[in-house]
């Protein structure tokens, strides 16, 4: 397997070996075979040879999670250009922001169109494609088509480890994105990671519920899926549907599903108003990208009869960094995110020195799934790239057996008068409520402690719960300074495209509605 260092040939070796294995359904359309997506990639990759599109070229695209987008974004990357997926929610300047920031060459577009997109493609003076599969049989159909070239100019194309094949910018906690380029080799090693930690075969099923425009659902759903020579289904409304999801599942004979906190307790508040018949017989069920309150876990295991594995990614790592093991490999810890998985790991303290077990840093990685740096942005990776290790921004440590347990972003830490106070923690015990659905602790300006502590709940259906009764609760289960000053009773919370809570975004919101004038300014 040593010479796959680049996702491309992984996917092609894939394809050889099982060529008649479904790769990709699309809910009540159609279901294309590994080897069929090999055909449709090197017959999209001929036209966008045609369009002009050179090694090294940026290519933009904006979809609903749909074939078409699968289709050319391997295509993108089997010409040595680099893909760049966009949210097709974006407003009009957030696209030219993002178009102009990855300096593309070429919009790619679904069928419906995209307004935003396309105004703001047409500002910069970007040229636009529209793609479409009308069925497994056609062709990729590009509109408009340039006069197609032969096939044999693709098949000359020599893929590259190093060529730089996806484009994404990070959600930007504390200032603007930060465009973070990644290679063949980034992708192809964590879809190896993700392949070996989770032992993925070609066994296996699921059913896509995250965007592909970031690297949770594209690396862990969609490429190490395919790159496992699994298959995975797209569900018909080209995003997460709860009502469709378990029928999809049990159709694709789904053998698991990775997600993020949000979609797992939409999925568990359904089981608990309105469960299935049967749930399918999964291997694992996976949660990343935020934290997973212990309580929420035993929950889901409780109600799919899964075992609930916990990770930690980052765009920079190519998403996955640490995963507790499946059941057969080790106990998975409510709580923690666990072991490194193909790369080392190390908690720093600001001297750059590693710390021992239990004790608190900075979390640091380095591997073959790291980006080599941000784009254009020499300060950032100056910062990032301290003494030799990529330094996360996250606090935490490493207990005993290695396990890994988050403390909190560096910069959402709470500081209440010298106390640190992390946030995840807090929420743990919110939510462990029988009464409360969501919550979140966040650090507001103080005149005495310099920070205090709030929290914003939404409490279960029905529930009569209100912000004494909260406090009554954290009291019990919380070191008093720890102990939200107030509690904002809520039916909603600001959410990121990706379904992520940012607490600076919900301690904004909050903040926001007591008084206008003592709105703090975060970040830069």
């Amino acid at each position: 397997m040593a010479t796959n260092l680049t996702l491309t040939r992984l996917l092609k070796h894939v394809a050889e070996k099982f060529p008649t294995r479904n790769a990709i359904s699309v809910s009540g359309k159609f279901i294309v075979t590994h080897e069929r997506i090999q055909q449709l990639i090197e017959q999209a990759a001929s036209q966008l040879v045609a369009a002009g599109i050179q090694p090294g070229d940026v290519v933009a695209l904006t979809f609903p999670n749909t074939i078409e987008f699968v289709i050319m974004f391997l295509a993108v990357i089997r010409v040595r250009a680099t893909a760049a997926p966009l949210n097709s929610a974006y407003m009009p300047e957030e696209f030219e922001f993002y178009l102009s920031d990855s300096e593309s060459k070429l919009l790619l577009i679904a069928k419906e169109g995209n307004e935003a997109a396309e105004a703001a493609a047409a500002k910069l003076n970007i040229p636009q494609i529209t793609v479409t599969l009308p069925n497994s049989d056609s062709d990729v159909s590009l509109s408009p088509s340039s006069p197609l070239s032969d096939f044999d100019l693709v098949s000359e194309i020599v893929n590259d480890p190093s060529d730089v094949a996806l484009f994404l910018h990070t959600s930007g906690t504390t200032s603007r994105p930060k465009g973070v380029p990644l290679t063949q080799h980034n992708l192809v090693s964590s879809v190896n990671n993700i392949k070996s930690v989770y032992k993925l075969t070609e066994s296996d099923s699921t059913v896509i519920v995250l965007p592909l425009f970031h690297v949770h659902g594209l690396i862990a759903g969609l490429l190490s899926s395919l790159g496992a020579g699994g298959s995975v289904t797209l569900p018909a409304s080209g995003r997460f549907s709860a009502s469709s999801f378990w029928s999809d599942m049990i159709k694709c004979n789904a053998t698991w599903y990775t997600a993020v906190p949000t979609i797992h307790q939409i999925l568990l508040d359904r089981h608990f108003s309105n469960p299935e018949s049967s749930y399918p017989r999964l291997r694992f069920i996976r949660s990343c990208s935020a934290a997973l309150a212990p309580s929420v876990l035993a929950r889901l295991e409780e109600a799919f009869g899964a075992s609930v594995l916990e990770a930690y990614a980052m765009t920079e790592a190519t998403h996955l960094m640490c995963s507790n093991p499946l059941p057969e490999n080790g106990p998975h810890l409510p709580g923690s995110v666990g072991k490194p998985v193909g790369q080392e790991l190390g908690i720093l303290n600001e001297n750059g020195v590693v710390q021992g077990a239990d004790e608190k840093g900075e979390i640091c990685i380095r591997g073959p799934n790291v980006t080599k740096g941000y784009k254009n942005n020499p300060e950032a990776n100056k910062s990032a790239f301290q003494f030799g290790w990529f330094h996360t921004g996250d606090v935490g440590y490493l207990d005993s057996d290695g396990y890994l347990h988050l403390v909190g972003r560096i910069k959402e830490l709470i500081n209440r008068g010298g106390e640190k106070i992390s946030p995840i923690e807090v929420d743990a015990v919110l939510v462990s409520h029988p009464e409360i659905a969501q919550a979140v602790a966040f650090g507001v300006p103080d005149d005495k402690y310099g920070e205090e502590i709030n929290c914003a709940v939404i409490p279960r259906e029905g529930s009569k719960i209100d912000e004494g009764d909260v406090l009554g609760f954290c009291k019990k289960n919380l070191a008093a300074f720890k102990v939200p000053k107030r509690v904002f009773m809520t039916d909603s919370l600001p959410k990121t495209a990706t379904g992520k809570i940012q607490r600076r975004l919900v301690a904004e919101h909050f903040l926001a509605q007591i008084s206008t004038a003592k709105v703090p300014k975060f970040g830069a």
